[in-house]
Protein backbone atom coordinates (compact mmCIF):
# COMPACT_ATOMS: atom_id res chain seq x y z
CA UNK A 1 0.00 0.00 0.00
CA UNK A 2 1.33 3.21 -0.95
CA UNK A 3 1.82 5.88 1.77
CA UNK A 4 2.36 9.51 1.34
CA UNK A 5 3.53 12.35 4.04
CA UNK A 6 1.47 15.90 4.02
CA UNK A 7 2.98 18.20 5.17
CA UNK A 8 1.02 21.03 6.96
CA UNK A 9 1.78 23.94 4.60
CA UNK A 10 1.14 21.51 1.36
CA UNK A 11 -2.68 22.09 2.46
CA UNK A 12 -4.43 24.84 0.69
CA UNK A 13 -5.55 27.72 2.32
CA UNK A 14 -8.88 27.03 2.84
CA UNK A 15 -8.13 23.86 4.71
CA UNK A 16 -5.15 25.68 6.68
CA UNK A 17 -8.21 28.39 7.89
CA UNK A 18 -10.46 25.55 8.49
CA UNK A 19 -8.09 23.89 10.49
CA UNK A 20 -7.14 26.98 12.56
CA UNK A 21 -10.40 27.79 13.05
CA UNK A 22 -10.72 25.16 15.74
CA UNK A 23 -7.83 26.27 17.93
CA UNK A 24 -8.00 29.38 20.27
CA UNK A 25 -7.16 32.75 18.10
CA UNK A 26 -4.65 33.90 20.84
CA UNK A 27 -2.64 30.15 20.35
CA UNK A 28 -2.99 30.96 16.98
CA UNK A 29 -1.45 34.55 16.44
CA UNK A 30 0.98 33.59 19.57
CA UNK A 31 2.12 30.18 17.27
CA UNK A 32 2.08 31.60 13.91
CA UNK A 33 3.11 35.60 13.89
CA UNK A 34 6.82 36.33 12.76
CA UNK A 35 8.03 32.56 12.80
CA UNK A 36 9.52 33.37 9.17
CA UNK A 37 6.57 32.07 6.89
CA UNK A 38 5.07 35.00 5.37
CA UNK A 39 2.20 32.26 4.60
CA UNK A 40 0.92 31.42 7.98
CA UNK A 41 1.98 34.84 9.01
CA UNK A 42 -0.68 36.40 6.68
CA UNK A 43 -3.06 33.43 7.32
CA UNK A 44 -2.59 34.48 11.24
CA UNK A 45 -3.73 37.81 10.82
CA UNK A 46 -6.99 37.30 8.92
CA UNK A 47 -9.99 38.81 10.41
CA UNK A 48 -11.28 35.73 11.77
CA UNK A 49 -8.24 35.62 14.39
CA UNK A 50 -7.90 39.29 14.87
CA UNK A 51 -11.34 40.78 15.11
CA UNK A 52 -11.90 39.64 18.88
CA UNK A 53 -9.21 39.17 21.39
CA UNK A 54 -10.00 37.30 24.39
CA UNK A 55 -7.71 37.52 27.11
CA UNK A 56 -9.60 36.34 30.51
CA UNK A 57 -7.68 33.29 32.07
CA UNK A 58 -4.57 33.92 30.16
CA UNK A 59 -1.62 33.86 33.14
CA UNK A 60 1.01 33.76 30.86
CA UNK A 61 3.27 36.79 31.52
CA UNK A 62 5.89 35.71 28.51
CA UNK A 63 2.69 35.48 26.20
CA UNK A 64 1.25 39.17 27.19
CA UNK A 65 4.32 40.63 26.64
CA UNK A 66 4.99 39.13 23.15
CA UNK A 67 1.44 39.87 22.19
CA UNK A 68 1.76 44.23 23.62
CA UNK A 69 5.22 44.41 22.22
CA UNK A 70 5.05 42.58 19.20
CA UNK A 71 1.83 41.07 18.30
CA UNK A 72 -1.26 44.11 18.98
CA UNK A 73 0.84 46.49 17.07
CA UNK A 74 0.90 44.61 14.08
CA UNK A 75 -2.57 43.64 14.30
CA UNK A 76 -4.38 46.57 15.52
CA UNK A 77 -6.28 48.23 12.50
CA UNK A 78 -8.21 44.82 12.66
CA UNK A 79 -9.16 44.71 16.33
CA UNK A 80 -12.69 45.44 16.83
CA UNK A 81 -13.41 43.79 20.24
CA UNK A 82 -11.50 43.00 23.58
CA UNK A 83 -12.12 40.53 26.42
CA UNK A 84 -10.14 40.78 29.42
CA UNK A 85 -10.19 41.49 33.45
CA UNK A 86 -8.99 44.65 34.92
CA UNK A 87 -5.36 43.32 36.22
CA UNK A 88 -4.94 43.53 32.40
CA UNK A 89 -7.13 46.76 31.07
CA UNK A 90 -4.28 49.15 31.35
CA UNK A 91 -1.51 46.69 29.27
CA UNK A 92 -3.43 45.75 26.84
CA UNK A 93 -5.23 48.74 25.92
CA UNK A 94 -2.55 50.94 26.08
CA UNK A 95 0.14 48.85 24.09
CA UNK A 96 -1.04 50.56 21.14
CA UNK A 97 -4.02 52.23 18.93
CA UNK A 98 -6.61 50.62 18.19
CA UNK A 99 -8.34 52.30 15.13
CA UNK A 100 -11.78 50.07 15.07
CA UNK A 101 -11.74 48.89 18.59
CA UNK A 102 -15.72 49.44 19.49
CA UNK A 103 -16.60 46.57 21.99
CA UNK A 104 -14.91 45.88 24.97
CA UNK A 105 -15.75 42.83 27.80
CA UNK A 106 -14.50 43.56 31.09
CA UNK A 107 -14.50 40.13 33.62
CA UNK A 108 -14.18 40.69 37.13
CA UNK A 109 -16.17 43.54 37.67
CA UNK A 110 -16.55 45.38 40.46
CA UNK A 111 -17.74 48.76 41.81
CA UNK A 112 -13.71 49.83 42.51
CA UNK A 113 -13.21 49.96 38.31
CA UNK A 114 -15.29 52.41 38.09
CA UNK A 115 -13.70 54.97 40.32
CA UNK A 116 -9.98 53.93 39.49
CA UNK A 117 -11.15 53.62 35.82
CA UNK A 118 -13.91 55.48 34.68
CA UNK A 119 -12.81 58.86 35.37
CA UNK A 120 -11.51 61.99 33.67
CA UNK A 121 -8.12 61.42 35.20
CA UNK A 122 -7.64 57.42 33.83
CA UNK A 123 -5.26 56.47 31.82
CA UNK A 124 -7.70 54.75 29.35
CA UNK A 125 -10.43 57.89 29.14
CA UNK A 126 -9.54 58.61 25.72
CA UNK A 127 -10.06 55.03 24.79
CA UNK A 128 -12.79 54.82 26.91
CA UNK A 129 -15.00 57.98 25.56
CA UNK A 130 -13.59 58.09 22.07
CA UNK A 131 -13.82 54.31 20.82
CA UNK A 132 -16.00 52.00 22.81
CA UNK A 133 -20.01 52.30 21.90
CA UNK A 134 -20.39 47.98 23.31
CA UNK A 135 -19.91 47.51 27.04
CA UNK A 136 -20.43 44.35 28.63
CA UNK A 137 -19.51 44.20 32.31
CA UNK A 138 -19.74 40.71 34.31
CA UNK A 139 -20.46 41.65 37.72
CA UNK A 140 -18.30 39.72 40.24
CA UNK A 141 -19.71 42.16 43.32
CA UNK A 142 -20.99 39.83 46.38
CA UNK A 143 -24.06 41.00 48.20
CA UNK A 144 -21.73 41.66 51.44
CA UNK A 145 -19.44 44.27 49.83
CA UNK A 146 -21.56 46.64 47.96
CA UNK A 147 -22.93 49.91 48.95
CA UNK A 148 -26.72 50.70 49.57
CA UNK A 149 -28.54 50.30 46.13
CA UNK A 150 -29.26 54.42 45.77
CA UNK A 151 -25.86 54.39 46.12
CA UNK A 152 -24.62 51.79 43.81
CA UNK A 153 -27.07 53.02 41.38
CA UNK A 154 -25.39 56.80 41.38
CA UNK A 155 -21.59 55.96 41.85
CA UNK A 156 -21.60 52.35 39.46
CA UNK A 157 -24.12 52.92 36.52
CA UNK A 158 -24.95 56.38 36.55
CA UNK A 159 -21.33 56.89 36.40
CA UNK A 160 -21.25 54.10 33.40
CA UNK A 161 -23.52 56.03 31.07
CA UNK A 162 -21.51 59.57 32.22
CA UNK A 163 -18.41 58.63 31.50
CA UNK A 164 -18.42 56.90 28.17
CA UNK A 165 -19.79 59.38 25.53
CA UNK A 166 -20.56 56.97 22.94
CA UNK A 167 -21.76 54.22 24.62
CA UNK A 168 -24.84 52.52 22.61
CA UNK A 169 -24.95 49.13 23.71
CA UNK A 170 -25.10 48.82 27.79
CA UNK A 171 -24.56 44.86 29.10
CA UNK A 172 -24.10 44.17 32.64
CA UNK A 173 -24.53 40.56 33.90
CA UNK A 174 -23.32 38.49 36.82
CA UNK A 175 -24.38 35.80 39.29
CA UNK A 176 -25.36 38.58 41.80
CA UNK A 177 -25.71 41.70 40.35
CA UNK A 178 -27.05 44.82 42.46
CA UNK A 179 -30.46 46.13 41.12
CA UNK A 180 -30.66 49.69 39.78
CA UNK A 181 -32.66 51.93 42.42
CA UNK A 182 -33.92 55.27 40.56
CA UNK A 183 -36.95 56.09 43.21
CA UNK A 184 -36.45 59.45 44.24
CA UNK A 185 -33.40 60.22 42.53
CA UNK A 186 -33.74 62.87 39.79
CA UNK A 187 -34.43 61.44 36.14
CA UNK A 188 -30.88 62.83 34.64
CA UNK A 189 -29.72 59.87 36.56
CA UNK A 190 -28.72 57.14 34.39
CA UNK A 191 -29.50 59.43 31.41
CA UNK A 192 -28.21 58.93 27.83
CA UNK A 193 -29.67 60.45 24.67
CA UNK A 194 -28.01 57.72 22.16
CA UNK A 195 -27.95 54.42 24.50
CA UNK A 196 -30.17 51.77 22.11
CA UNK A 197 -29.51 49.06 23.97
CA UNK A 198 -29.47 47.90 27.77
CA UNK A 199 -29.59 44.97 29.51
CA UNK A 200 -29.85 45.15 33.42
CA UNK A 201 -31.34 44.18 36.61
CA UNK A 202 -33.58 46.74 38.45
CA UNK A 203 -34.39 46.70 42.48
CA UNK A 204 -38.40 46.71 41.75
CA UNK A 205 -41.02 47.36 38.71
CA UNK A 206 -41.26 50.65 39.56
CA UNK A 207 -37.20 51.17 38.31
CA UNK A 208 -38.29 49.18 35.16
CA UNK A 209 -41.22 51.64 34.28
CA UNK A 210 -38.23 54.55 35.24
CA UNK A 211 -36.23 53.24 32.27
CA UNK A 212 -39.31 54.14 30.33
CA UNK A 213 -39.90 57.74 31.14
CA UNK A 214 -37.68 59.35 28.57
CA UNK A 215 -34.45 59.43 30.04
CA UNK A 216 -33.12 56.95 27.48
CA UNK A 217 -34.92 58.16 24.51
CA UNK A 218 -32.93 56.24 22.13
CA UNK A 219 -33.86 53.13 23.65
CA UNK A 220 -34.68 50.04 21.13
CA UNK A 221 -33.82 46.68 23.12
CA UNK A 222 -34.45 46.41 26.72
CA UNK A 223 -33.65 43.38 28.87
CA UNK A 224 -34.65 44.04 32.31
CA UNK A 225 -34.51 41.52 35.23
CA UNK A 226 -36.56 42.53 38.09
CA UNK A 227 -35.77 41.36 41.48
CA UNK A 228 -38.94 42.49 43.41
CA UNK A 229 -42.62 43.69 41.97
CA UNK A 230 -44.13 43.25 45.23
CA UNK A 231 -45.72 47.38 46.46
CA UNK A 232 -44.98 48.69 43.25
CA UNK A 233 -46.76 51.62 42.83
CA UNK A 234 -49.05 53.23 39.77
CA UNK A 235 -46.02 55.94 38.61
CA UNK A 236 -46.78 56.58 34.54
CA UNK A 237 -44.23 56.15 32.49
CA UNK A 238 -43.60 59.04 29.72
CA UNK A 239 -44.12 57.06 27.65
CA UNK A 240 -45.20 59.82 24.60
CA UNK A 241 -40.72 60.49 24.67
CA UNK A 242 -40.17 56.75 23.84
CA UNK A 243 -42.20 56.62 20.71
Amino acid sequence: MNQSNVHLLDLPNEVLLIILRKLNNIDVLYSLLDINNRRLDILAQDKIFTNVLNFVDIDNISLIDRFCIDILPRIHDNIKSIILEPVLMERILLATVYPNLTELKLFNFKQQIVSKYFTDESSLRSIFQRRITHLILVNNDTHESISPLKDYTKNVYANILNFFKNLKHLNIIGPYLPGLSLRNLPSTTFYSSILTHLCINAATFDDCLYLLDGRLKRLTSFNVTVYSIDNSSTIAPNMDRML
